[in-house]
């Protein structure tokens, strides 16, 4: 049997009726909504993390399996796989080969905590010291998730000091329509403030009057409580 069989019948064998309801309203799974027609299995995380954990030496043809699973967890299990075999990669040509293999199926990951688990443990370091457009491309897609995807890339560079391209994908997004969107930017600017405040507050200075409620308070939720009632008031 296929591995990526034995853990499709594993995941079975582990689902939760209970939590799977609680996550199709979580994740919101209606029409209209961001994971409109997402199906899930009612699989608790460290669970997954601990059934993927098993199943690393698997083929990447077999990880194209899961990726392509109508079942939430089965997609997300996928990354976690390809985040253990991207680590435990020892050359860039390994690494190439799963990078490449995510952006080709990346509108398989499709969900926010789909992307959060995955982008910047995979296209982060690869591009960590290479030509980084195909962010800014993302940046600019109709697909929400490849929007996500950019900016949640740029958080393996904030976390080496590194913040131009987290800065300018930023402003990219700046007035994007979608609340998932207005999150990212705000974590990923928090994330820059954490380690140097200055740099944050400088890109806050020149957008903060205008960009999304949801983002600022996101970005300034570190802040001592009454510098974030001067920005939330405008006053800064």
């Amino acid at each position: 049997m296929k591995l990526s069989d034995q853990i499709i019948d594993e995941l079975h064998l582990l689902k939760d009726e209970k939590i799977a309801e609680h996550s199709q309203r979580f994740f919101k799974t209606g029409k209209g909504q961001y994971g409109e027609g997402d199906i899930f299995l009612g699989i608790r995380v460290p669970i997954l993390r601990h059934v993927s954990k098993k199943y690393k030496s698997i083929p990447l043809d077999e990880v194209k399996v899961l990726i392509y699973s109508k079942y939430h967890e089965v997609r997300l299990i996928s990354l976690y796989l390809l985040v253990l075999m991207f680590k435990k990669s020892k050359t860039d040509e390994q690494q190439k080969e799963i990078y490449d293999f995510y952006l080709m199926h990346a509108k398989q990951v499709n969900n926010w905590d789909l992307v959060d688990s995955s982008a910047h443990y995979i296209v982060g370091p690869y591009l960590m010291n290479k030509d980084r457009s195909v962010l800014f491309e993302f940046a600019i897609s109709n697909n929400l998730w490849e929007r996500r995807i950019a900016m949640m890339s740029t958080f393996h560079f904030i976390k080496n000091m590194d913040f131009g391209d987290a800065l300018q994908i930023a402003e990219i997004l700046l007035h994007d329509d979608h609340d998932l969107i207005h999150k990212a930017v705000g974590w990923m600017l928090r994330e820059i403030g954490n380690r140097n405040k200055e740099v944050e507050e400088e890109f806050l200075i020149n957008h903060y009057k205008s960009m999304p409620r949801t983002m600022l308070r996101y970005a300034i939720e570190k802040f001592p409580k009454e510098e974030r009632k001067e920005y939330l008031a405008g006053r800064k």
